[in-house]
């Protein structure tokens, strides 16, 4: 394995399985604790589940994200799975990527540039998250160059400002056209009405890691509500060692100084008389020690991403039992990878890659409830990808190498009907008619459930859908020549997915559920990028199938105040002629427990992570797991608090599978890395 360490094992190691000691322990005093009395879930605590009826308790299960409207998790078309801001303090996540490796089936890798997000058995190293869409209070913030959905540093908001996060697996295409063939994540922000004043929050970590935020909440008696924040983040990052360029002229593999990031976020938002303005933004710069790309090996090589969306909501009750709601919406997002390379006749010199889009939309949907037995939704999207910019030059002396420019258009009509039906069952049926000029794609997007509440705690599902995803403009349009260069393909199809999920629901009497999962997909006109025999130069083409199964069960538990989160997914997932998928774990295994500490408020959280062995087309990344330990809440002094976490907490050495653009086969992941942020109110 090329980084930190040796090569890893594949057996357990010690640490691993101090590792499920530890949790093990903390599951003993799950069983133990007492009950604590309830308080306001907005403000980021946690309510006693054990005191609330069962019809409440499924009640207290929504999401809005599965069908554009709010609906008990039971009833929705989908495993839908929430997390709340107290999970997010409970265990210290960081990013957006660190949140949703907590849920089943979905893993992280990451190449120390950016985080990417794989889901039941499908991953692709380097494939910017282009299979999943993120919404931001239900917007769209997928790039229109590379369709990028930003989930580590990169992203877009401070994990202190997110309330909630909402991620419904499988295909969303029938309700939110392109990229939804692996699932929807959708994150709401905070209010200042669960801010109340200014505040502020520092913290530190290893790695010279710094970390600053100033936020201002502010809610009316007329209704008004005011949200601004404002945060900074840098690390140096750590020397790197990478067997595969241990030569005496690339200062014997190590990478000095070469791994530092740098973020800065903001976000808007204020609300008044059914209306909503956000805009939020963020600015990352970082640093590349691993000579992607055919870089040069200790070169100061970086990427710097930008991206900015503002959107306009407005939600009404038009009349009983007739609700409208309407989103405007602009975004933007520049990258630019600045890097030493070997140009024309062997001279080093440097070389500026990077893309501008901008884009804009328009969308309304009406949702009838005033129908016996019956929810309609109706609604219609407009957009324009005004820029889908993609350039390449040589420094000095400046020689210009690409200069592309394209737009798109995006016009969608989409109908969803959820039908209760006598004898407990009900039916949610959606379809989603999507055409798209650049490329010209017309695409008809069904999904049906069928939805059975055996009793008032059992439900069964039965889900079958499809979904697609456009080529991006990179796939298409990206053109390099010469040596080791890219052809343009315009010619790219969309991808097409097609699932059927058998979904098992049981909601605890004594407080959580517990879901099983069983699911099938196929995957056709995958896009892959090969050799074009004629000129020897890379080309994205349709050329591979993949098709997986898998079972997915876990439990959600509530004993008072401790809260436990447990998966296991179990999948196998393989491309054309049955090979197996690179990057692609068959067993996943998740503990998450939050328990009180009985002592200042605080709280102590472990999370457990594990993951079987992925292969590589140039080497395997072993199995591992890594426990995770957070002391959150821990009131100091009035109005103070103190958190502090281990990540990797024992440190264990694993990586993830490098990806074409790596002379590495794997990228060690980072080890133990510790934080400690201190938070006041005003």
């Amino acid at each position: 394995m090329a980084g930190l360490r040796p090569p890893m094992s594949k057996h357990l190691p010690r640490p691993a399985a101090l590792s499920l000691i530890a949790c093990s322990v903390l599951l003993l005093c799950a069983h133990t604790a007492a009950a604590a009395p309830d308080v306001d879930t907005d403000n980021g605590d946690i309510r006693t589940l054990t005191t609330v009826p069962l019809e409440e308790l499924m009640q207290l299960r929504v999401v809005t994200t599965a069908s554009m409207f709010a609906q008990p998790i039971s009833d929705a078309p989908s495993s839908a799975t929430v997390l709340t801001a107290a999970d997010i303090r409970d265990f210290g996540w960081h990013t957006l990527a660190d949140a949703l490796a907590s849920l089943p089936g979905l893993y992280v890798s990451n190449d120390r540039n950016y985080a990417y997000l794989g889901a039941r058995g499908f991953l692709r190293p380097g494939d910017y998250n282009s299979r999943f869409l993120l919404l931001i209070d239900g917007m769209r913030v997928n790039d229109t160059v590379y369709d990028q959905a930003l989930i580590g540093t990169e992203g877009l908001l401070d994990m202190d400002m997110v309330k909630r996060i909402e991620f419904v697996p499988g295909p969303g295409s029938a309700v939110y056209g392109s990229n939804a063939l692996f699932g929807v994540i959708n994150v709401i922000t905070r209010d200042g009405s669960g801010l109340a004043g200014l505040q502020g929050a520092v913290g530190a970590g290893t790695q010279g890691e710094r970390r600053a935020r100033t936020t201002y909440g502010w809610h009316g008696q007329n209704g008004a509500d005011v949200l601004v924040s404002a945060s900074t983040m840098t690390r140096t990052g750590r020397d790197l060692y990478y067997a595969e360029f241990d030569t005496p002229e690339t200062n014997g593999g190590m990478a000095r100084h070469m791994d530092w990031d740098r973020a800065q976020n903001f976000l808007v938002k204020a609300g008044f008389g059914g209306f909503t303005l956000s805009a939020s933004h963020v600015a990352r710069t970082k640093g590349l020690p691993t000579a992607s790309f055919g870089a040069a090996f200790g070169a100061p090589n970086r990427t710097r991403d930008t991206q900015t969306s503002i959107g306009l909501a407005w939600n009404t009750r038009v009349a009983p039992g007739v609700a409208l709601a309407a989103q405007l919406q602009s975004g933007q997002a520049d990258y630019e990878g600045t890097g030493w390379y070997a140009l024309d006749g062997g001279r080093p010199g440097v070389n500026v890659d990077g893309a501008h889009a901008r884009w804009y939309g328009a969308g309304v949907n009406a949702t009838f409830t005033h129908l016996p037995r019956q929810k309609i939704v109706v609604g219609a999207e407009l957009g324009e990808d005004a820029h889908r910019d993609q350039y390449n030059y040589d420094a000095q002396p400046f020689v210009q190498r690409l200069d592309d420019r394209h737009a798109a258009t995006r016009r969608a009509l989409f109908a969803e009907d959820e039908i209760s039906l006598p004898a407990g069952f009900l039916v949610n049926a959606g379809v989603r008619l999507d055409d798209h000029t650049g490329p010209d794609v017309r695409r008809f997007s069904p999904r049906v459930a069928l939805v059975y509440k055996a009793t008032p705690a059992d439900t069964v599902k039965l889900i079958a859908g499809s979904a697609f995803r456009t080529p991006n403009a990179y796939e298409m349009y990206y053109a390099l020549p010469g040596v080791d260069g890219m052809l343009a393909n315009p010619r790219l199809q969309p991808e097409r997915i097609g699932t059927h999920e058998l979904v098992l629901e049981h909601v605890l009497a004594e407080g959580g559920h517990a879901t099983l999962s069983l699911y099938r997909y196929a995957v056709d006109d995958l896009i892959g990028q090969q050799i074009d025999k004629a000129t020897g130069m890379f080309v994205f083409r349709n050329m591979e199938h993949a098709d997986a199964r898998g079972l997915e069960a876990a439990l959600d538990r509530g004993f008072g105040a401790v809260r436990l989160r447990a998966s296991y997914a179990w999948q196998i997932a393989r491309g054309t002629d049955g090979v197996p998928l690179i990057a692609s774990p068959r067993h996943l295994a998740k503990a998450n427990l939050s328990v009180p500490l009985g002592w200042r408020g605080g709280r102590l959280g472990a999370e457990l992570l594990c993951s079987a062995k992925r292969l590589g087309d140039t080497g395997n990344a072993g199995g591992y797991c890594t426990t995770g330990l957070t002391l959150s809440a821990l009131r100091l002094a009035p109005r103070t608090e103190l958190s502090v976490s281990a990540y990797n907490a024992f440190d264990k050495r694993y990586a993830d599978i490098g990806g074409p653009a790596f002379v590495q086969p794997t990228l060690a992941r980072e080890g133990r890395t510790l934080s400690a942020k201190l938070d006041w109110r005003f």
